[in-house]
């Protein structure tokens, strides 16, 4: 890990310790003492069960999606990917590093550029209408109850709809029209390499042509020839969220309160838009406040810091451990292929 991830790797778990810290000081009492004596450790372990099992849906999800584009991925490789995207997020703001890093793993394993982008991409859509979806039925489910969610956070929850709808309708309208999305994108490279040669800036272009003209290729691909891509990824997003969801119940049952399974997924739908915003690295503090504003209206107070503890710790710093053992394995892999390349020229 270079110095600049280190340090805010280093800001992001010290800004989510410092929220964790002043949430249990403002909800611990006697009866969180006395609720911590009778934690079930058995739920718990299923929680970080349930978590890995997340990862692995993730991985089918790449693995698959790529398959159905013509190219054989590993399934360990793409676990390992998983993971290392796990890293990245954990370090930069509103999480945006992960997606990078798929989509240069993806490459690694000779994926085109275009290709993988399109893949990484599908996943984000695939995401928002699952989450929409489930969220959705939630809602439904919940009944009388939503209507507590709704009058607490109905705004938000607006904004978030507005949001993932806006994204999908952006989305909709690049892969339509592929002219405009190379406009676009040259306009924002031109913004970003005012200083460059102008040489370079013409490579970088024409670069950007040719990967758009991939990408689309790409969802074209998805759309005609490689729908098991699509079907494949939505059911093991169905499966990734469904599991991921169910691990914050299971940390409730564990604490001896009632699962909040349906509850959980509307949470999720909102607190996935709010870790979109690029306020801390890894949107630690935010994940942490948005959380315990919307469980607190489920849950007492002398629970809910110890709940908020746990599942932080289930969901965020269980995966930077499995993202520096990822990230340990790439640099080995890495350095394996940088010292053939070099007996190879010798």
């Amino acid at each position: 890990m270079d110095p600049t991830q280190r340090k805010w790797l280093i800001l992001s778990v010290g800004f989510s310790v410092l929220v964790l810290v002043i949430m249990l000081a403002f909800t611990i009492n006697e009866e969180t003492i006395s609720s911590i004596e009778k934690i079930n450790p058995v739920f718990l372990l299923l929680a970080f069960l349930f978590h890995i099992f997340t990862m692995f849906f993730w991985a089918w999800r790449v693995q698959l999606m790529s398959r159905s584009l013509g190219y054989r991925i590993g399934f360990f490789y793409s676990l390992n990917l998983v993971f290392a995207n796990l890293l990245a997020a954990a370090v930069t703001p509103a999480q945006a590093g992960g997606e990078p890093v798929r989509i240069h793993e993806l490459y690694r394993a000779d994926v085109p550029l275009g290709d993988a982008t399109a893949i990484v991409i599908m996943e984000r859509v695939l995401d928002g209408i699952m989450l929409v979806l489930l969220a959705g039925f939630s809602m439904v489910m919940l009944n009388e109850e939503w209507k507590l969610i709704g009058e607490a956070s109905g705004a938000l929850m607006a904004i978030t709809l507005i949001f993932v709808i806006g994204c999908l309708i952006l989305f909709i309208v690049f892969a339509t029209r592929p002219a405009l999305m190379k406009r676009a994108m040259v306009w924002v490279a031109r913004l970003l390499t005012r200083r460059w040669e102008p040489e370079r800036c013409a490579h970088l272009e024409c670069r950007i042509v040719s990967e758009v003209d991939n990408f689309h290729g790409a969802l074209s691909k998805f759309v005609r020839s490689a729908k098991s891509g699509l079907v494949f990824g939505l059911f093991f997003t169905m499966l990734y969220w469904v599991s991921e969801c169910a691990t914050a119940s299971l940390i409730l049952i564990g604490l001896g309160q009632p699962p909040l399974f349906f509850e959980s997924f509307v949470i999720n739908l909102i607190l996935a838009i709010l870790m979109m915003m690029p306020l801390t690295p890894g949107s630690s503090g935010v994940a942490e406040v948005g959380a315990a504003s919307m469980y607190a209206l489920f849950l007492p107070s002398a629970i809910l810091g110890v709940f908020i503890v746990i599942w932080r710790v289930v969901l965020y710093y269980f995966n930077i451990l499995l993202g520096l053992i990822s990230g340990f394995i790439i640099v080995k892999r890495e350095s394996a292929a940088a010292a053939r390349q070099q007996q190879s020229r010798g």
